[in-house]
């Protein structure tokens, strides 16, 4: 399946899906990153003495691009990793969106305090 990595060519163990794989898994830990970073401008500004809804606010708006990127980094990786097992990233998306609707144990929703 060509998941090892190939040790005698650079470019086909670059190219491997494990490869991408471990590369989607640091862009996923990097939008981990954005979140903290968003976390942690609301919580400087609260302590600032600003309201923690528009700490929040100013936050989103201040990690939007770089969190994007990420993001867009991510999408990347899934679809290249996808391609190489000839799967439909739109089918497999709607699929499981009907299977998740059709649930019978749906989560537990939040209760707003």
């Amino acid at each position: 399946m060509s998941w090892e990595i190939n040790k005698e060519n650079y470019e086909k163990s670059r190219a491997s899906p494990l490869n991408n794989y471990m590369l989607l898994t640091t862009e996923v830990a990097e939008v981990a990153q954005e979140m903290r970073r968003a976390f942690n401008i609301t919580h400087k500004r609260v302590q600032q003495g600003i309201d923690k809804e528009e700490a929040f606010k100013l936050a989103k708006i201040a990690i939007k691009e770089d969190f994007g990127k990420e993001f867009a980094d991510c999408l990347a990786y899934i679809a290249k990793i996808a391609n190489f097992f000839d799967v439909d990233l739109e089918e497999s998306y709607y699929a499981k969106m009907e299977d998740v609707g059709n649930r019978k144990n749906k989560d537990i929703k939040l209760v707003e305090r």
